[in-house]
């Protein structure tokens, strides 16, 4: 089932997510909602609040592809290759965080913007998977960012937070003003440039 993705000033989007208690068939049916909505908006993750439920919850799937549909294993890390797709992480929690890198954000709440933004390259994450059994992820790339991107909305954070006061105030004055009507929709011709996280 198709879920509504919540925008950007939506109160929701700024609430903290409460942990799962306990992982239960609705969270199964849930995560196959979430991959189903994050792939129709051709999203590479999404998060549990930005379709109105606050649970640390998020999916994501960041396997480059050719026209085909195809994964192109040879666009990934190799901690990435290491890892089983699409990826539900329950309550995930960033245990260690290594080295810097940029890359151009986008996002499904925040739609039409795209933004350099600043995160760690490398993280160790601990999780549950959708059978509630406890996981450990180690990954770098655009997974790891990924990861630290869906993180940020279970704390109720975007990330035009983590750009510059000016930056951040600019975007959200313009979406405050003209909302998100007025932008062209967002050409996937260059699929490195950015992501919609």
């Amino acid at each position: 089932m198709l879920l509504e993705i919540l925008t950007y000033p939506n109160p929701t989007l700024r609430k903290v997510s409460k942990p799962v208690e306990k992982v239960t068939e609705d969270h199964v049916q849930f995560s196959k909602d979430m991959l189903e909505t994050m792939y129709a908006s051709h999203g590479v993750g999404l998060a549990a609040p930005q379709v109105g439920r606050l649970e640390r919850m998020i999916v994501i799937d960041t396997r480059p592809k050719d026209e085909e549909g195809n994964t192109v294993e040879e666009d990934m890390t190799d901690l990435e290759k290491k890892i089983e797709y699409p990826l539900v992480l329950i309550n995930p929690d960033i245990k260690i965080k290594k080295d810097k890198t940029t890359y151009g954000e986008g996002c499904l709440s925040v739609p039409g913007f795209v933004e350099i933004v600043e995160r760690a390259n490398y993280i160790e994450v601990e999780a549950l998977n959708v059978q509630g059994e406890k996981i450990t992820l180690k990954t770098d790339g655009l997974l790891a960012i990924c990861i630290q991107h869906e993180i940020d909305h279970l704390d109720g954070k975007l990330f035009i937070d983590r750009l510059s006061f000016i930056k951040s105030n600019k975007i959200k004055n313009r979406i405050k003003k003209y909302g998100y009507e007025h932008l062209e929709a967002v050409e996937n011709d260059n699929e490195e440039d950015y992501k919609n996280l």
